[in-house]
């Protein structure tokens, strides 16, 4: 997602320092970069205070659901604890930016389906520890813009996907398809989990749109759905790609892959938000789909590559 904003924030003609744990898998050009980890308080204060930032996009998180049910309090600490050193930085340095929080649909749980789509006065009702460290994280900066003031305007975004982003359901499907039409699988299945969960799925170009235009007509305080509207079963996402790749496959359900506790349905109500902001998707799932093979096509071309020679 960061080297997309980036380039949303730079067409807008602002300069852009990004910050992460690793260094960026493309290059970072036309703007800044510096590892930093959300939990080092010091660091991440010294960052705020050199680059003294008008906008702050807080999207730094552990982010899959899978490994938060191994690493909890790991999870608790970033999504959590960095939104509190992110927050505390700016009291200490009595600085005001506004401030984009990009919490996640995970905050609802399981929602009845007379309930869908979800809007964002339905309680929060999380089914695994990253969904309640966005919950916190959420709530706190919530906190913070009421007690302290800190400009802020929080985003619960649903799935998104696109290309170069890693371990989403979209992502992981793709490539295991591209390792299909490679010859890289020569098994010629397709292994994916549970088959008849639905998820409303955005374009990651779509998202940073989103993000961008939330700072700038947001309301100060409020929190949003944003997402796409339109829904897929695993299965039609399989078929979708079958359709795209140039070998047949077949899928194979790996109980691996299956979570012990999984949302039937996520889909969001964007009303709020699209009223607000004048923002609306443009960017179809085929489109996105046809553009994450591609990417998989050339990256996993190069890695063969590299390991041949």
């Amino acid at each position: 997602m960061g080297p997309f904003l980036k380039q949303v924030c730079l067409e807008s003609g602002a300069s852009v320092l990004g910050i992460d744990v690793c260094e960026p898998l493309e290059p970072w050009a036309n703007a800044s970069f510096e590892r930093c980890d959300v939990r080092d308080f010091s660091l991440l204060s010294k960052l705020i205070s050199r680059f003294g930032p008008q906008r702050i996009f807080h999207l730094a998180a552990q982010s899959y659901p899978t490994v938060s049910m191994e690493k909890p309090l790991e999870t608790v600490e970033i999504n959590l604890g960095g939104t509190i050193n992110l927050y505390e930085s700016l009291r200490e340095l009595a600085t005001k930016p506004m401030v984009v929080v990009a919490c996640s649909s995970a905050e609802y749980g399981p929602v009845a389906a007379e309930d869908l789509p979800v809007r964002e006065t339905h309680p929060l009702r999380p089914l695994h520890p990253y969904g309640v460290s966005k919950v916190g994280q959420d709530l706190i900066s919530s906190q913070y813009f009421i007690n302290y003031q800190i400009p802020t305007v929080r985003v619960r975004i649903f799935n998104t996907t696109g290309p170069g982003k890693l371990g989403d359901v979209c992502s992981d499907l793709t490539k295991r398809a591209i390792e299909i039409e490679a010859g890289i699988n020569k098994g010629g299945f397709l292994r994916a989990g549970n088959l008849m969960s639905r998820r409303a799925i955005g374009d990651v170009r779509d998202l940073v749109r989103a993000l961008w235009v939330a700072a700038g007509r947001g309301e100060l305080g409020e929190v949003y759905n944003v997402g796409a509207a339109d829904t897929y079963s695993v299965q039609e996402l399989i078929d979708a790609i079958r359709a795209k790749v140039r070998v047949p496959f077949e899928t194979q359900q790996d109980p691996a892959l299956m979570r012990a506790s999984d949302e039937p349905v996520i889909a969001g109500d964007t009303t709020k938000f699209r009223t607000r902001c004048s923002w609306n998707p443009k960017i179809p799932l085929s489109i996105t789909l046809d553009d994450m093979l591609e990417w998989w096509r050339v990256r996993l071309a190069a890695t063969t590559l590299a390991s041949n020679a």
